[in-house]
């Protein structure tokens, strides 16, 4: 497995990475074991979680994804083996008000960073986190699933991102993270990030997670230059589009199991006229040359200049097992030309 380094840190993150979202929820405990089993041999050192997962986001499993990566870490005792990448939680998401989480008032201020993190060292069971995101903005934003830019005048209580990142520098500097990034940022944040940083002495993020897939390119539209100028790579999640990219779906009928049937705005998001049709022009590609659609679509995010890592998810170990396959693969340049093409035709549909 290639490491890659995660900005300009010391760190160095496995080109694929594991995604623990349905840890507690669709994946049991006994089948996550296997699944961080398979991803360790097979080279993947960079595990990523949050405190509001698993999903679907619920008050009676929350932190249980955290809890049982952290069990997994003890029973394998691996902890210097592994890059821990979880998340806090800032106000509002699509998946619910979450006040089952510090409350109302939950922000991406000062004592509910400090507080977020504290809880989730004591739920991995683990003196530090190697990467400590922001999960997603306070304010709105076009990464986010909008399709345009819609300005609201910022609420007097709108947190600053200096001081969230000066929260986040406290714990740095108290030894409880290593390393800080963000996640769901535009380039106007992650450039406020960065020059916060250098004014005020603060830690310099270290990457941005977003999506990114065949289906979704946003990410080439402002943040991969400053990816790649900054050094601030991509953690890209949902290269698979929930399970899209693979071919399996060849209606918008959801599969019993899947995100898709358990969550219903997930489905709604995914299965659009547009996206099936790109899908099918994606997966006929695949085909023809020969490949599994899902082995292509994890490899073109893999090979990208601005891509750290690729955060597979998986609610079950065979899916994890195919997942790794793709490792074997490097697209060739007339395949990425054939996938640009269709891309241009197509582009990031809705």
């Amino acid at each position: 497995m290639e490491l890659r380094p995660l900005g300009r840190s010391d760190i160095r993150v496995s080109a694929m990475g594991l995604g623990v979202m349905t840890f507690g929820a669709q994946t049991p405990q006994d089948d996550a074991f296997r699944q961080l089993d398979m991803a360790l041999a097979a080279g993947v050192n960079l595990f990523d979680t949050a405190e509001n997962y698993p999903a679907p986001v619920l008050a009676e499993t929350q932190g249980r994804s955290e809890q049982i990566l952290g069990r997994w870490i003890a029973a394998r005792g691996v902890r210097d083996r592994v890059v821990v990448a979880t998340k806090v939680a800032g106000p509002g998401n699509a998946a619910g008000d979450m006040n089952h989480i510090r409350g109302p008032d939950r922000r991406l201020d000062r004592a509910n960073i400090l507080a977020a993190a504290d809880a989730s060292l004591k739920r991995l069971g683990t003196d530090y986190i190697d990467l400590y995101q922001v999960h997603w903005a306070e304010r709105p934003i076009t990464t986010q699933g909008r399709t345009r830019f819609s300005h609201l005048p910022d609420a007097a209580n709108l947190t600053p991102i200096e001081e969230t990142l000066a929260a986040l520098g406290e714990l740095v500097a108290a030894g409880k993270v290593r390393q800080v990034g963000v996640c769901n940022e535009s380039p106007w944040g992650v450039m406020r990030y960065l020059a916060a940083a250098e004014a005020r002495g603060l830690p310099r993020i270290a990457s941005i997670q977003n999506g990114y897939s065949l289906l979704d390119r946003q990410f080439e539209l402002g943040l991969a230059e400053v990816a790649l100028r900054e050094q601030v790579g991509l953690i890209a999640y949902s290269p698979l589009v929930g399970g899209l990219l693979t071919g399996k779906y060849a209606d918008a009928a959801p599969i019993a199991g899947s995100r898709s049937a358990v969550m219903t705005g997930f489905a709604q998001s995914r299965f659009t006229p547009k996206k099936l049709a790109a899908t099918a022009a994606y997966v006929e590609l695949a085909r023809s040359r020969g490949l599994d659609p899902a082995d292509m679509a994890l490899a073109f995010v893999r090979q990208r200049p601005f891509t750290t890592s690729v955060l597979m998810a998986a609610s079950r170990v065979e899916q994890l097992e195919i997942n790794l396959r793709s490792l074997e693969l490097t697209l060739p340049p007339e395949l990425i030309k054939a996938i640009d093409a269709i891309h241009d035709d197509q582009p990031n549909p809705r």
